[in-house]
């Protein structure tokens, strides 16, 4: 079973900087993109940013886009999301997912297969 294992949240004033990683325990074959969420108390899970684990290529969403920055290191099969210019709107628990499905889809949670426990990141204003 695979494991998604995300790290790195914490408290940060607005303005500052955070970095967030996700750890897979292995790469099942399938997987072809990797994805950042969020979901705020009270609110629906959004997308934030996904990855082609393979060639690379990165989409993000209008909210963030600009000011994260989605990566990902093969060899240490991790993958990373890098914010700068926090505000309390990003204020969410920050979930890293594998998905299978295909491009036109990973917008969508329910593309993803394998989600990890979530970390907390929380901007004070």
């Amino acid at each position: 079973q695979v494991q998604l294992v995300e790290s790195g949240g914490g408290l940060v004033q607005a303005g500052e900087s955070l970095r967030v990683s996700c750890a897979m325990s292995e790469r099942p074959f399938e997987v072809r993109f990797m994805g950042w969420f969020r979901q705020a108390p009270g609110k629906e899970r959004e997308f934030v940013a996904a990855i082609n684990w393979s060639a690379g290529h990165t989409y993000y969403s209008t909210s963030v886009k600009g000011r994260f920055t989605i990566s990902r290191d093969k060899a240490k099969r991790t993958m990373y999301l890098q914010m700068a210019a926090l505000d309390a709107e990003d204020t969410a628990t920050y979930y890293c997912a594998g998905s299978t499905s295909i491009l036109s889809a990973i917008r969508q949670a329910t593309a993803y297969k394998y989600w990890g426990q979530g970390t907390q990141v929380t901007v004070s204003s």
